[in-house]
């Protein structure tokens, strides 16, 4: 009987081991205890994510209200602004434009409107008793009738030129002319010194668009300059807005329009070509910190994956294991469960 039962045992066929196969399921739980497990790397790569996220969403919404500013400000200025001065560069001499050059560029088809101001070197003085150098930066300037149109702006506090008003000595001032001259009300009859005469304020105005210089400023009419100051009103500067589809065709004419026998002293700029630049900057420097950003999203995301993959290579033999004892993987009891169905992985030693 022993005999039999031993040769028994030794012919009975022994059950082939299936290969071992790890599952989704259990590689994961490994993964996820290896994170567990590595506290201090998982927290620095989980601080390298979170960071590269925050910096993303700054970015985005900083060059958002950026783009946003300068776009309000495009459209406060007009992108279809031209502004004509005398050329100031090499062998330009002293170069000014003809009286008449804000009329000659009026006829042009796609004006819309034109005006012309002429900076006066007078002195302008809060009264007789402040030093005559203490002007505090504010300029006399002679302007038209048209200037508020063409530079999209309004009157803060009295009224503007008229017809009327710009022959006799009255002003209009700047805001920050008004600020730094104490004339907050235009209501009582204050009057400025501007090269010892008297001129009477009869209006302050709201910031010009990008334009310091005229915030600065006092504003007096064409006549009242002439006739007051003995002033020649040569242009300084001429404002153009023009029809935003015809541009660069103005542009191109412009010179030889303003002065006709020196063309190429006059110097025609398009201001918001400047805010314009200033947002492909801005765009490009945007691009560059969400660029950072991802590069900190993906150093974060590989080191988290490196920590995980490194506690499955360790654990990899148990997960294997377990997987191919048929103990419906590598978990809780999973290994001897395995060992107990599978009998015939381990067949019974023979008797001696």
């Amino acid at each position: 009987m022993t005999a039999l039962a031993t040769v028994e045992a030794t012919d009975a066929p022994q059950r082939e081991l299936t290969p071992s196969k790890a599952r989704l399921g259990d590689l994961l739980a490994v993964a996820l205890r290896a994170l567990s497990g590595r506290k201090g790397r998982t927290a620095l790569s989980a601080l390298g994510i979170t960071i590269g996220i925050a910096s993303m969403v700054a970015v985005l919404g900083l060059s958002e209200s950026s783009r946003a500013d300068l776009a309000a400000q495009i459209d406060a200025l007009g992108p279809n602004l031209l502004t004509v001065q005398a050329g100031s560069g090499f062998g330009a001499g002293d170069a000014s434009l003809p009286e008449d050059a804000s009329t000659a560029i009026a006829r042009i088809g796609p004006i819309e409107s034109v005006t012309s101001i002429v900076s006066l070197e007078d002195a302008v003085l809060r009264n007789s008793e402040v030093n005559q150098s203490a002007t505090g930066g504010i300029a006399a300037v002679a302007t038209e009738l048209s200037l508020l149109d063409t530079l999209n702006t309004s009157v803060a506090e009295g009224t503007w030129h008229d017809e009327a008003t710009s022959d006799v000595p009255t002003v209009v001032l700047g805001s920050v002319a008004a600020e730094r001259l104490s004339i907050t009300d235009v209501g009582y009859g204050q009057q400025v010194l501007i090269s010892g005469v008297p001129f009477t304020v009869i209006g302050i105005l709201e910031p010009f668009p990008l334009n310091e210089d005229l915030d600065r400023a006092a504003l007096i009419g064409t006549g009242a300059a002439e006739t007051y100051l003995d002033a020649s009103l040569s242009p300084s500067m001429v404002y153009v807005a023009t029809d935003a589809q015809y541009v660069e065709e103005v542009r191109s004419v412009l010179g030889a329009t303003a002065d006709p026998e020196n063309p190429e002293e006059v110097e025609v700029t398009r201001p918001s070509e400047a805010l314009e630049a200033q947002a492909a900057a801005d765009s490009a420097f945007t691009s560059l910190f969400l660029g950072l950003g991802a590069v900190a999203l993906i150093v974060g995301g590989v080191g988290i994956a490196n920590v995980m993959v490194i506690g499955v290579i360790e654990r990899r033999g148990e997960i294997g294991l377990g997987g191919g004892g048929g103990g419906g993987g590598w978990g809780r009891g999973g290994l001897r469960r395995g060992v107990r169905r599978d009998p015939g992985a381990h067949p019974a030693p023979v008797p001696r």
